[in-house]
């Protein structure tokens, strides 16, 4: 069905959008509709479209080839061909959907079936995962830029809708910026650069760069919609992303797979409710109670086409005091969508996945929760309410056990403030994370990102191993660094020497 509206391109298009400044990343398995559903229902919902959000990366190949993978992946329609779930132009919009591919007509072939139901088709190179490398898709296309051009030019010419590409930093500034000039020319009308190159990824991710996107900004026509991407923890950290690199938006992947808030303001104080708190110190977060809590009943109402399980409010401390009777129950509104069959039952291991990242901090104090977690099976949503059941209790016994003392649960500095650059390895210098995780750091019941340490750091705690290749180049490096330090302080010691040797004005050599 071909589309009545013309296509835009570009800036134009990203305007018509509202030009949105946050952005869920497309994560495999993980940017799903429920997940998309509960990032934007913490903000008002006047304000909720101003999140674009990315679907999950879909396999181009089996997205155009098996009716079944599609039917799995990706449910806009219901039978009667009435909005369902995703593209919902209700609740699911704006919306990108992501292609991971190497053959032009079959991406144009995926891409054609959901160019009715999003606002533009995405290209993903930027995943570095051995997977992508043996389907060589993802960022192991960046060496092939014929293959990446015709794989862009082919959508932009044959689709209805725009196409964007999602990119990862190459080995320098320079050859990143030609890259980038490549994908635009070829007819993308967003890139999103992630400030990692291909070889950041698990023990080895570290920070990503910035200053290669600022580069990007200040090298590009002014009119090309740049999106960044990488090192977005906290709210805080989406103002400074935009300020720094000058991005017209900001995506947020791990920020947001372990605290779906991310893109909320707080409430203000005195106005926290139920579902949010906040320490005596300033501060705050959504609880995992709540959280999880939220997850499960977009799970039931849009997913399982459910009426919504009756439950008791959230402890407080204050109930403690205060008849039950006064405890206003939660007020539900009647639903009346459609879901799948019976035997369509939301895949369990997306959903244990979100819990575990929503409940990281707190399944490491109770292990009756993760261990209920994990004997979480498909289809048994029963199984999930239970884990909701202990956090929930959990959560009650982490806000007694601050009533009775704060302190226990306060970051303090540490002494001498260890921080910065003070682990070595093959003699270079490297820096750390702590000031990340104590800027970071909230009481176990509330949902707060995961810091992971640097590369430096996995190395001294033995969690990665430097290769004999990659540990000789550091060993060069840091001989170097020595052989210069050196010279300078011998060219220091010689320049004295000369300056000694110089009579001054009015003094007689002997």
């Amino acid at each position: 069905m071909a589309s009545s509206k013309p296509k835009l391109h570009g800036r134009a298009f990203y305007e018509s959008l509202g030009s949105p400044k946050q952005i869920v990343a497309p994560m495999v398995d993980q940017s799903e509709f429920a997940w998309r559903l509960l990032t934007r229902s913490f903000l008002p919902p006047d304000l909720r479209r101003s999140i674009l959000c990315y679907s999950p990366m879909l396999h181009a190949k089996l997205f155009a080839d098996a009716p079944k993978y599609r039917a799995s992946h990706f449910q806009p329609l219901k039978d009667d061909d009435s909005p369902h779930l995703d593209g919902n132009p209700k609740i699911d919009r704006p919306l990108f959907v992501q292609f991971c591919a190497n053959d032009p007509e079959v991406l144009l072939e995926a891409a054609r079936h959901v160019q009715d139901h999003c606002d533009a088709v995405d290209l993903n190179l930027g995943c570095p995962q051995g997977i992508a490398k043996r389907g060589h898709y993802g960022a192991f296309l960046q060496e092939d830029w014929g293959t990446i051009h015709k794989l862009i030019r082919t959508l932009h010419e044959g689709l209805d809708i725009p196409v964007t590409a999602k990119m990862r930093i190459l080995e320098t500034k320079e050859r990143t910026l030609e890259y980038a000039k490549m994908i635009l020319d070829a007819g993308a009308s967003v890139i999103t650069v992630h400030g990692r190159r291909r070889e950041q990824k698990g023990h080895n991710t570290g920070l990503a760069d910035w200053s290669v996107l600022r580069y990007l900004r200040q090298s590009l026509p002014k009119d090309t919609v740049i999106f960044a991407n990488g090192n977005i923890l906290q709210r805080e950290d989406v103002a400074a992303c935009l300020e720094q690199t000058q991005a017209d938006g900001v995506m947020s992947a791990e920020g947001n797979l372990y605290d779906p808030s991310i893109f909320a303001d707080p409430p203000a104080p005195g106005e926290e409710g139920r579902e949010y708190w906040r320490g005596r110190d300033g501060k705050g977060g959504y609880r995992a109670d709540a959280v999880l809590r939220r997850y499960l009943d977009i799970v039931h109402e849009h997913v399982l086409g459910e009426r919504l399980p009756e439950r008791a409010p959230l402890f407080l401390p204050s109930d403690l005091y205060a008849s039950v009777r006064d405890v206003a129950a939660p007020s539900r509104p009647p639903t009346d969508a459609a879901g799948p069959e019976a035997d369509e039952q939301p895949p369990a291991k997306r959903m244990q996945a979100h819990c575990f990242h929503l409940l990281r901090p707190l399944v490491a104090v109770h292990h009756d929760v993760r261990d209920a977690l994990a004997r979480c099976r498909a289809g048994d949503i029963g199984a999930f309410e239970n884990v909701l059941t202990l956090t929930e209790e959990a959560v009650k016994v982490g806000l007694l056990a601050y009533e009775r003392n704060p302190t226990e649960f306060e970051e303090v500095e540490p002494d001498g403030g260890k921080e910065g650059k003070d682990v070595k390895v093959a003699g270079v210098d490297v820096e750390r994370s702590d000031a990340a995780v104590r800027r970071c750091k909230r009481p176990y019941w509330i949902c707060q990102p995961y810091v992971r340490p640097l590369p430096a750091e996995a190395l001294e705690k033995g969690s990665m191993q430097l290769s004999k290749k990659e540990r000789r180049k550091l060993e060069e490096k840091a001989a170097r660094d020595a052989e210069l330090v050196k010279a300078g302080r011998d060219e220091q010691v010689v320049q004295a020497e000369k300056d000694a040797e110089v009579p001054r004005e009015g003094m007689v050599c002997g």
